[in-house]
């Protein structure tokens, strides 16, 4: 089966073909210059934007790959979480081109697509796993026991874990996106200078908490300026026992669900995944676990089509489709 993916949750347009050989194509154009000025994402620009990339961006993958309708089985688009906007012009999208094709079609949650991207790579988890969800919009740890099962184990109550990079790095003045600034900014810190709390990792349970790092941060900033100081490398410092402190909190509840779980395979995945401090601690971990940690390549821990297209290969291999009439949910709990 040869499936067709589309992802527009946010601020990247996505598209990819998937079929039984593995992932033969995929494109993601970035809408970072647009939202630069504002510090974020602007979500009618971002809807906008989906409209005037979509059909174009689809259409040369489709040329570039000599592939025609008739080569494609079926269709899978983001359905949520997201931007209700943009989740509407890929549903409206992909619902076209199946209703056009005569072709079978399936709305795909954001949040499975990305455990399931490091399924994509040549070593590739079996199950049951943990999976570790880390990005701009969502940190959770999830039971994977099988496509389809998932049981949320827990989740940040606040701040995702992306979203207080990017917080912090626009109070700290980098630029946008502002997370991997700050990564790259806390690799000239002094990890010894300042110690940020590892917030809720003194109790029991699996959830986060990162708004008060956030507020932490700011509140050493303004505390720690003088005359004299260093401003630049301040801002280093600063990154880095907040990067720290991020990472350590991580590692703790992973190491903690892994216990819990008797488990000792552990994905992470999303937009934060990629930040390489994280990505060496994990993996010691792991190791020191005599366990094994997956990740997807680079490219494919921001939102991309690969995901979606995959997930939906999976679905819609075993007969699962939906009507026309779709409905996308701008909120949507993966378990």
């Amino acid at each position: 089966m040869r499936v067709l993916g589309v992802e527009t949750s946010c601020d990247e347009t996505g598209i990819a073909i998937y079929d039984d050989q593995g992932l033969l194509a995929h494109e993601v154009y970035s809408q970072t210059k647009i939202h630069a000025d504002y510090g974020g994402v602007v979500p009618e620009l971002a809807s906008r934007d989906h409209v005037r990339k979509l059909a174009p961006m689809a259409r040369q993958l489709l040329q570039q790959h000599h592939i025609s309708q008739s080569d494609i089985d079926g269709l899978a688009y983001t359905a949520g979480p997201g931007l209700a906007g943009a989740l509407l012009v890929g549903a409206a999208f992909t619902r076209s081109l199946a209703w056009a094709w005569r072709k079978p079609a399936i709305g795909i949650h954001h949040m499975e697509g990305h455990l399931l991207a490091p399924m994509l790579e040549a070593e590739s988890p079996d199950f049951p796993f943990i999976a570790l969800l880390v990005s701009g919009g969502h940190t959770q740890l999830i039971q994977v026991k099988a496509i389809g099962q998932y049981e949320l184990l827990g989740e940040s109550v606040d701040d995702a874990a992306g979203e207080a990079f990017d917080k912090t790095a626009k109070l700290l003045g980098l630029g946008y996106p502002g997370g991997p600034e700050l990564a790259r900014l806390a690799q000239s810190g002094d990890p010894n200078r300042f110690q940020f709390p590892r917030p809720m990792t003194d109790r029991p349970g699996l959830d986060f908490s990162f708004s008060g790092l956030k507020t932490f941060a700011l509140t050493t900033w303004r505390t720690e300026q003088s005359p004299t100081a260093n401003l630049q490398q301040l801002k280093a410092d600063i990154a880095r026992a907040f990067e720290d402190a991020v990472i350590d909190t991580l590692l703790i509840k992973c190491r903690r669900a892994l216990q819990q779980t008797h488990c000792q395979r552990l994905v992470m995945a999303g937009g934060v995944s990629a930040n390489q401090r994280l990505r060496v601690s994990i993996t010691d971990m792991l190791d020191s676990m005599q366990g094994q940690a997956y990740y997807p390549r680079t490219d494919l821990c921001t939102d991309n089509g690969a995901m979606i297209a995959y997930a939906g290969w999976h679905h819609l291999k075993t007969g699962k489709q939906e009507s026309l009439a779709f409905n996308i949910q701008p909120r949507w709990p993966l378990a």
